[in-house]
């Protein structure tokens, strides 16, 4: 049997999450931005709350479409407000439809998010070697920076340990421990 990373549970959804997609690197603007509002959500909660909820998330947010969430206007809004789903956090609901504007704003200036996003690594993924959970950081001067970076254009809830969280989650760093056969 393989070894995964000490925090996946036995939650088919977690191990799933673990082996097939945290930790690989995303360049795709799509799914950038789903990992990016996700994650604006998930803060305070716990991850698996959010993947539990996550094609709910994508069916409250036509399939995190930056331009769809960009132009949602007030009726939208109250849609989601009620939306059991989805965590009904007014102000994620908010900041999801202001990021998707300050998303599009980004592209325009940079041609893509990801060339954006990943020209703080150098367009390459940071891999870690980690011995055990305890040791990966919440957050690091590079997630620092980027969150200065992305509140400077706009963005909301994305503090340093949520974008931390979404270098892991779109391979940016890679945090897989060293025994986790799932790694590389």
């Amino acid at each position: 049997m393989k070894t995964r990373c000490d925090w996946v549970t036995k939650d088919q959804i977690y191990i799933d999450y673990h082996d097939k997609e945290w930790g690989r690197a995303v360049h795709d603007d799509n799914k950038l931005f789903e990992f990016l509002i996700l994650e604006t959500f998930q803060a305070g909660l716990s991850w698996i709350t959010i993947l539990k909820k996550r094609e709910n998330f994508r069916e409250a947010f036509d399939n995190f479409d930056f331009e769809k969430v960009a132009k949602y206007g007030e009726s939208k809004f109250d849609e989601l407000i009620v939306n059991a789903g989805i965590i009904r956090n007014k102000l994620k609901i908010r900041s999801a439809i202001s990021n998707a504007q300050a998303y599009i704003k980004v592209r325009e200036e940079f041609g893509t998010f990801d060339k954006y996003i990943w020209s703080f690594v150098n367009y390459e993924p940071i891999v870690n070697h980690w011995r055990s959970i305890d040791d990966v950081p919440a957050n690091t001067e590079l997630s620092d920076k980027l969150s200065k970076d992305l509140k400077k254009r706009g963005f909301k809830f994305v503090g340093t340990t949520v974008v931390y969280a979404h270098m892991q989650a779109t391979g940016m760093v890679n945090d897989h421990t060293i025994d986790c056969d799932f790694r590389f």
